[in-house]
């Protein structure tokens, strides 16, 4: 009964937190956002002391229950564990294992500073949300819109609009690379050791076990009942249960209520601290105990089609490359490139949600897969204000559309060399005309009202949206592109 609420409550966050990940509408943040945002890392970079003391909490009286329900790599994890058990010789293929508690706190130490020093991107490889984005985003992702175009062929063949096609986008092939190492490590690890990597490497899973140390609610050994089979210890994949020796390492354990499933005697219970009092029914009592937990925790492989694109004459139409910019764009409602990068922790859920392929996971080893903006497959609309929403670590601070129309995050600059009018002899004027604050003006060369138009901007009114970036039609380099500002600024 236990080992099933558990199992249900992690399926429900596990396929929720995908959801986020994979849905290109935006209709599930509305409903499910609120399961990104109750994520250890996230709420702690976000300083949301809410979710923190109300995680802390529930360690404190449950243990280790947000690893075992709430966080999405360890129920990926338990995914791997099960797959791998259902052959029935390696369903009890575990043992007990002293804690490698010199590594886990190092590692800890080490995620810690590079934290505080300014290389959060490095640190973000190992942290659990973190990686499941990337995972999601980049590999389950794709895969999950080649099935909805699939739906959306076919219900097209029979005059139904139910489903419509939509891009297939690999963000970077820096990031594809590493979410697909990441996956492969994570499966391997989970495949052969259990619940290795969080009990070793996962700053989350040491901080949190060293909390549960004194949770009120624990795993225990009727030692009376106990028949020292260590039945228990084979099926336990934190390989914290010491079945000779009847001890349990609580810093390991993530109450996912196996060994209780597994005692054949009824001597694994998950009870209170217990004094000298009288023999309760273990099962009872651990069922009543569990079930108070359904009120505690209730409360983004396939790439792009090949085929190019042509103009009216069937004429090929080269791609956009990204230009150069001396400072890089970070989203609307960031604040600063500084304070960006020492929030985000890279789960990519803003790149997940932005409708116009506008963000893009960096490749810079000093903000490595951190989201950043670019314009050569769209740009930042104005009444667009996604990535804000879903944010969870306050890296992107919720604006309204209002506020993101006063916000500048760069300005445009003009390259004369790449403009129609020099190349083409052909005066052009997009970027005016799509300019949705109105800060470019066409204007002569000369005073000669009869001299070539070209494109002037006014700096003090451009909130470096790219609109004239993405819409210019010189190729490959746009004749105006957006260069980045360190602090945002109201305009």
């Amino acid at each position: 009964m236990l080992r099933t609420i558990r199992i249900t409550l992690a399926s429900i966050f596990f396929i929720g937190i995908t959801l986020l990940f994979l849905d290109f509408t935006g209709t599930a943040h509305a409903w499910l956002g609120w399961m990104s945002r109750i994520q250890f890392l996230p709420a702690v970079l976000a300083l949301n002391i809410a979710v923190i003391v109300g995680l802390v909490a529930l360690t404190l009286i449950f243990g280790r229950i947000y690893c075992s329900t709430i966080c999405p790599l360890g129920v990926f994890q338990d995914l791997v564990i099960w797959l791998r058990g259902r052959d029935k010789n390696k369903k009890y293929r575990f043992k007990f294992r002293p804690a490698l508690k010199w590594v886990r706190l190092v590692i800890l130490a080490l995620f810690v500073a590079m934290l505080i020093f300014g290389v959060a991107s490095i640190a973000m490889l190992i942290a659990p949300y973190g990686a499941y984005g990337r995972i999601a985003s980049n590999l389950f992702a794709p895969i999950w819109a080649a099935g909805n175009n699939l739906l959306a062929m076919i219900a097209e063949r029979v005059d139904s609009y139910a489903f419509y096609s939509t891009d297939i986008v690999i963000a970077s092939l820096s990031t594809f690379v590493i979410a697909l190492v990441t996956m492969i490590a994570i499966v391997a690890i989970a495949w052969v050791g259990g619940r290795t990597y969080c009990n070793t490497i996962c700053p989350v899973g040491t901080v949190l076990g060293y909390i549960s140390k004194f949770s009120l609610l624990k795993i225990r050994i009727d030692t009376e009942k106990c028949n020292s089979c260590g039945l228990c210890s084979r099926r336990c994949k934190a390989s914290c249960i010491n079945g000779k020796a009847h001890e349990v390492d609580y810093t390991r354990c993530v109450a996912c209520m196996d060994c209780i499933d597994t005692c054949r005697h009824g001597a694994i219970s998950y009870t209170f601290r217990r004094k000298a009092a009288p023999k309760q029914q273990p099962t009872d009592q651990s069922r009543r105990s569990f079930l108070t937990i359904t009120g505690a925790v209730a409360a983004s492989a396939a790439f792009s089609a090949t085929a190019k694109k042509v103009d009216g004459g069937l004429a090929a139409i080269e791609d956009k490359k990204a230009p150069k910019r001396a400072t890089k764009i970070v989203p609307f409602g960031a604040a600063s490139i500084r304070n960006f990068e020492q929030h985000c922790v890279a789960c990519q859920q803003c790149v997940a949600v932005c409708p116009n392929n506008v963000l893009r996971p960096s490749s810079d080893l000093g903000s490595l897969m951190q989201p950043e903006v670019s314009y050569e497959n769209g740009y930042c609309r104005p009444e667009c204000v996604k990535c804000s929403q879903v944010c969870p670590t306050g890296s992107i601070r919720p604006i309204t559309v209002e506020e993101k129309s006063a916000i500048q995050i760069g300005h445009a600059v003009v390259i004369p060399a790449n403009c129609l009018l020099y190349t083409e002899g052909t005066e052009c004027g997009n970027c005016a005309r799509h300019c949705p604050v109105g800060a470019i003006d066409i204007i002569n060369c000369t005073n000669d009202p009869s001299s070539p138009r070209i494109p002037v901007v006014d700096t003090e009114r451009c909130i470096g949206c790219g609109a004239c970036e993405y819409l210019c039609p010189s190729r490959p380099f746009s004749a105006i592109y957006v260069e980045g500002h360190e602090v945002h600024r109201n305009v």
